[in-house]
């Protein structure tokens, strides 16, 4: 039987994202012969300043279903009023920590194949190694560690297992900067694990465990396969679950989808739902971000959402 949790702890980066699309295709302007020379420039079609990072995507999301997530991390001086609009929200900011070093930047270049080449900036995520779980050492917390400074990043999770907190491993872009150990000692301790299927690979490469093993270790395994949708595995889920991606959605960005899908997700983890919908549930939500550019961007009521899981999935919550 799942355990019922009574806080919700959002652990990850909070930045200004800068997002750029064109309508080329990386495929044809990368020389494969020419990679140790390589150099792009492309005329850009859109440019976009946008609220994100992953803990304040996913907190967001969270937010406008009706819950009220708490946010541990760091962000520079000149973004408080983001922090202002996500308690407006719902969101608990009380635990982010203003810095004197600029906000988190992340640059990304997104062609038309969804195809992404980006570069972040850490600035005030940094400071990340002052934040600390104690506030929720003694409570019934359920802590979502996702992509944030590295070094940050193993102290949460060290954390969690010294006081036997539970945690969900969403590590994300950070998969080749946590040393061997640091990221076998994440994946061993995790009630839950989110990667997407390029990730998946990196982990298995990196830390010589197989497919299996790891869906053996992990109670509940969810991997995201873009347009095809989720697979979903662990030592919990007695056959592989495949939940499809919801049809004929127009992208015009992806940037954020897959903090937004974790969103849902866990909407629906918290409140019993089965994995199912739960995958059905990030997956509607993933859609109001990648219909628009930017990741905070959308907005959308709970109502709207139970009638999209209805009309795709033919499931009511």
């Amino acid at each position: 039987m799942q355990k019922s949790y009574t806080h919700l702890i959002v652990t990850g980066s909070l930045s200004i994202d800068r997002i750029m699309n064109f309508s080329g295709h990386y495929k044809d302007l990368i020389q494969a012969d020419k990679l140790h020379v390589l150099s792009l420039s492309v005329l850009i079609d859109g440019l976009t300043n946008s609220r994100g990072g992953t803990a304040g995507n996913i907190a967001y999301n969270l937010a406008l279903m009706g819950q009220s997530p708490v946010i541990l991390g760091s962000i520079g001086p000149d973004a408080t009023d983001y922090l202002s609009d996500l308690a407006k929200i719902g969101v608990d900011t009380s635990h982010v920590h203003v810095s004197h070093l600029p906000t988190p930047t992340f640059t990304v270049m997104t062609d038309s194949d969804d195809n992404q080449i980006g570069g972040f900036y850490p600035g005030a995520m940094s400071d990340i190694g002052s934040l600390t779980l104690a506030p929720w050492y003694n409570t019934n917390s359920l802590i979502i560690i996702s992509a944030n400074d590295p070094t940050g990043m193993d102290q949460l999770v060290n954390e969690c297992i010294t006081h036997g907190l539970d945690y969900v491993y969403d590590v994300g872009q950070q998969t080749t900067n946590i040393t061997i150990d640091q990221l076998k000692l994440g994946i061993e301790n995790t009630k839950m694990l989110f990667v997407n299927d390029y990730e998946l690979g990196l982990i298995i490469s990196r830390t010589g465990y197989s497919q299996e093993q790891i869906s053996r270790m992990i109670p509940v395994v969810v991997t995201t396969l873009g347009a095809k949708g989720t697979r979903i595995t662990g030592s919990t889920v007695k056959k592989a679950l495949t939940i499809p991606a919801v049809k004929n959605i127009k992208v015009v960005d992806p940037t954020g989808a897959g903090d937004a899908y974790r969103g849902g997700f866990l909407y629906g983890y918290l409140n019993h739902y089965n994995l199912t919908t739960c995958a059905s549930l990030g997956s509607i939500t993933a859609t109001y971000t990648i219909s628009l550019r930017g990741t905070q961007t959308h907005t959308f009521a709970l109502q709207d959402i139970k009638k999209q899981l209805l009309k795709h999935y033919g499931v009511t919550i």
